[in-house]
């Protein structure tokens, strides 16, 4: 896990910029927030409005995130009304929370826009019931968002703007399209967070909503029963070793500002360079920071985290009972629209690659390789039950293996080849274009069923010698791990990996 997320590639070092660019943008939030005189319960308000800004925004054009962006407070505002209005009514308070949950989630169906303005309006709730929020702090709750995320803003669009050309947002692939999905994971989710609400509310009638919580961000980018089973797992996982962190760091620090500031920092950093990779890692730093916060507010004790940690077990199990019990959908019936996915990413960046080195001007795979790592990590999320170390099915998780091994392969070549593509000294060489058709029929034969049964026709091998030229070196090592991909894919004598 560790060495995953230190080896995994970072293209563009966009990770780094973005957790980097993140620590900046919330410390400066943050701080305006105090030159402003706001409390602390309205600096940490503030400083969560940035954090959810600059993670959950992610439109592909600058323009796109700034009417995103600019939205958050026409639906952050209100929810967090709502919450203060209902602090003294719980029945109400609960059916509202559950109301916005299930809101959250289908807005997803509206792509990035509705999943950052979904996921903004429930942590909004959410940070209501850990502020305990009443009405009387509404205004300068208010002030603190507005201003957090102005601050946010001239960060991300102003002193630190480099996404000027993102890949394209990845369509999620579950069977029945976007808007049937939205629905049944909106229902799953409503269902799992009503499980968590319940018994959270039995372990804890100040600290229920932590259960809650758990059950949402389990919830977030899954697609099918598996992922949301070892999300739930890592979700646990996480928590337990960030409370273990926690007993050690924030617990001495007895709310200490300027060491507990530090350690935030290092927290945001943490959270927004592993989201991307590891999942166990991004909630070990979001539990961390909680703890951190907590022992601001002064409530921090041993006793705190464990009750944090058991209901973050309980909203994970809220969330997985609710996607084996309401309108499952099975693991292999996703994988096969992300590979397919992945696959034909794969054959559009070297398209893109071959017309640049043929000296087109407008050709560029960069956003293609940024759109195949995306979509590669769906392909993992899809696959992680197969490989989990606790699943009992070998075979299939040898073969699973196999599959991440080769796209990781392809995935190597493309950039490999994107990046020889960027030199303007490179020439284009008319084997090139060959290997680029073997490439297409490649993924044709991986992904069709009419090129299954010809596929053996198709991977002509590069003539001798042509190798040592790096631009046909790395065709000829896509095309060769797109022929091995055939057997662990669709091996006709086992049963498919990725379903029938």
């Amino acid at each position: 896990m560790l060495k995953a997320m230190f080896v995994a590639p970072d293209p563009g070092r966009l990770r780094l910029r973005s957790a980097a660019r993140a620590v900046l943008g919330i410390g400066t939030a943050v701080t305006v927030c105090g030159l402003a005189g706001h409390s602390l319960v309205a600096a940490i308000t503030g400083g969560l409005a940035a954090l959810l800004a600059l993670f959950t925004v992610l439109d592909t054009t600058v323009r796109g995130q700034a009417v995103t962006t600019v939205l958050l407070p026409v639906v952050g505002l209100p929810v967090l009304t709502l919450a203060a209005l209902l602090h003294d009514y719980p029945v109400a308070r609960d059916a509202a929370f559950l109301a916005v949950m299930g809101a959250g989630v289908y807005a997803r169906r509206w792509g990035p826009r509705g999943h950052a303005l979904g996921l903004f309006a429930f942590m909004t709730f959410f940070a209501s019931q850990f502020l305990h929020t009443v009405p009387g702090q509404l205004p300068e709750l208010f002030a603190a968002i507005l201003l957090s995320l102005c601050a946010a803003s001239a960060v991300r669009f102003g002193a630190w703007c480099y996404e000027r050309r993102l890949p394209p947002s990845v369509p999620p692939a579950p069977p029945g399209g976007m808007a049937r999905t939205a629905t049944r994971q909106a229902v799953q989710a409503a269902a799992g967070g009503a499980f968590a609400l319940a018994v959270g509310q039995v372990l804890s009638d100040e600290r229920w909503y932590w259960a809650v919580g758990a059950t949402w961000w389990v919830f977030v980018n899954t697609a099918s029963s598996g992922e949301t089973l070892v999300r739930g797992f890592r979700r646990v996982l996480g928590t337990v070793i960030g409370i273990a962190v926690g007993l050690l760091v924030a617990v001495p620090l007895h709310g200490a500002p300027v060491p507990s500031a530090l350690i935030i920092a290092v927290s945001v950093f943490g959270i927004f360079y592993t989201a991307a990779v590891s999942y166990t890692w991004m909630v070990l730093a979001v539990t961390l920071m909680a703890g951190v916060l907590y022992g601001l507010l002064g409530v921090l004790d041993p006793a705190l985290l464990a009750l944090r940690a058991a209901e973050t077990g309980v909203g994970a199990l809220g969330a997985m009972l609710a996607v084996l019990c309401v309108f499952p959908v099975t693991t292999h019936a996703t994988t096969n629209a992300w590979i397919r996915h992945a696959l034909r990413c794969v054959h559009a960046c070297t398209a893109e690659a071959a017309a640049r080195l043929a000296g087109s001007e407008s050709a560029d795979p960069s956003p293609r390789v940024a759109e195949l790592q995306q979509l590669l990590g769906k392909v993992r999320s899809s696959l992680a039950p197969l490989v989990h170390p606790l699943s009992p099915l070998r075979a299939r998780k040898e073969r699973a293996r196999q599959v991440l091994a080769l796209l990781d392969d392809c995935a190597r070549e493309v950039r490999g080849l994107a990046s020889i593509s960027a030199d303007p000294e490179a020439s284009h060489d008319n084997r090139l274009a060959a290997a680029c058709c073997r490439v297409e029929t490649a993924v044709e034969a991986l992904t069709t069923k009419e090129g299954t049964r010809a596929r053996t026709a198709h991977h002509a091998p590069l003539p001798q010698g042509a190798t040592a030229e790096p631009a046909l070196a790395h065709l000829h090592g896509l095309e060769k791990a797109l022929a091995e991909l055939a057997e662990p894919l669709r091996s006709p004598t086992r049963t498919p990996l990725i379903g029938a």
